[in-house]
């Protein structure tokens, strides 16, 4: 994947890490605008890629009256108002083969969702409509299987494929990242991870997901380290009152410092190859 290739992304050559970074899912117009506005004043500041993520549905939840969407079309204009506001490229999940070219009308980058990654129709339809593909690392599947989720996207015609990491099953209620997959998943693919959907804490009795979104920069750090070229967050100005995924959510008030800190971490790495 070239980074480059991504239309209206900035900052490309200060060697940073690039930023994946939104709410979890929209919400409206409004919220959507004002945390796009929030990120991208820290990430012009430190120099740092940055891609609006939002999902316009929500498909994988625990409950069937959890929140899922405020409709397709809305959402995604958002998402579309969001670019064309503040001059940023964006990300979106899907989760059906018919979604791929209806969301590529309105994002950048689709994201195929760690529970669908294996769906080869999923990966094919994102892979064709051109727009570069993230993938998901199932939460039940090796770093090295992962080479055959890309291997689809390319033998599609499309090498704008990355792969994200978002932790690992630990037992039935709790993820955990294996940092020895990042230097495995970057000999095929440049590698994210998500480090907030690592510390989600799924399978509650309650039917809502938990969390430990103390451990954001712990895990963020120690991706940097291990050389992920990505950081994957989600980010809210009220994560208790999120429609989604509240619970492993950073706020808002918190993006200046950790992302101010990741940097930081980047250039000592940096010096150190």
């Amino acid at each position: 994947m070239d980074l480059n290739n991504i239309p209206q992304i900035k900052h490309t050559d200060s060697n940073n890490f690039f930023l994946l970074s939104g709410p979890c899912a929209i919400e409206g117009e409004e919220m959507a605008l004002r945390i796009a506005e929030k990120i991208i004043t820290v990430t012009d500041k430190l120099k740092i890629p940055y891609v609006f993520k939002g999902s316009f549905k929500k498909a994988n939840r625990s409950r069937v009256d959890s929140f899922t969407g405020i409709g397709n079309e809305k959402a995604l204009k958002i998402l579309r108002k969001v670019s064309e506001t503040f001059n940023v490229p964006t990300i979106t999940d899907i989760h059906e083969a018919s979604d791929a070219a209806m969301a590529a009308e309105y994002v950048d980058i689709l994201q195929i969702p760690a529970f669908l990654v294996r769906q080869t129709d999923l990966v094919v339809a994102a892979a064709k409509t051109g727009k570069t593909v993230s993938l998901k690392k199932g939460q039940f599947m090796s770093p090295e299987s992962m080479k055959h989720a890309v291997t689809k996207v390319t033998d599609s015609g499309n090498q704008q494929v990355m792969v994200t990491d978002r932790g690992t099953m630990f037992g039935y209620q709790d993820m955990v990242v294996d940092f020895r997959g990042i230097p495995t998943m970057k000999q095929f693919s440049p590698v994210v991870l998500d480090v907030t959907h690592s510390l989600q804490q799924p399978n509650q009795t309650s039917g809502v997901t938990g969390g430990r979104p103390d451990m954001i920069e712990t895990i963020a750090r120690a991706g940097i380290a291990t050389g992920v070229d990505g950081i994957f967050l989600e980010t809210h100005f009220d994560p208790a009152n999120a429609k989604s995924d509240g619970a492993n959510m950073l706020h808002l008030d918190h993006l200046d410092k950790l992302l101010t800190n990741l940097v930081t971490l980047k250039q000592t790495v940096n010096s150190l190859q």
